[in-house]
């Protein structure tokens, strides 16, 4: 059961549509692509991957570690007399604490 008033609501909307049927819409341009900055991506990516690489590989060369140690030693020999030896060696065969004429001496 429809009654008076809505009928008129329904008129209303009825020409309401009609009205909207009746404006033209106007063609909106497409949007462009920007396509330049596409390339920017993997260039940045490949700059990235070189650089490090090349700080990977730009390591600095082993140095020969032949005669690189000093060894400077006090001795004192039978006349109780001091002398220092200095010596050139690759590696350090023998090791003794620097204090552990504390424990023998005194």
């Amino acid at each position: 059961m429809k009654t008076e008033h809505d009928k008129e609501i329904e008129s209303f909307f009825a020409q309401l549509k009609e009205k909207d049927n009746e404006i033209q819409i106007p063609d909106f341009p497409k949007a462009k692509r920007q396509r330049s900055v596409n390339w920017w991506i993997p260039l940045g990516i490949a700059a990235s991957l070189a650089i490090g690489f090349w700080f990977a590989n730009n390591r600095p060369e082993e140095t020969n570690l032949e005669n690189n140690l000093v060894i400077i030693r006090l001795v004192e020999d039978e006349n109780k007399e001091q002398k220092f030896i200095i010596e050139t060696a690759s590696s350090i065969d023998v090791w003794e604490s620097p204090t552990s004429s504390l424990l023998t001496d005194y």
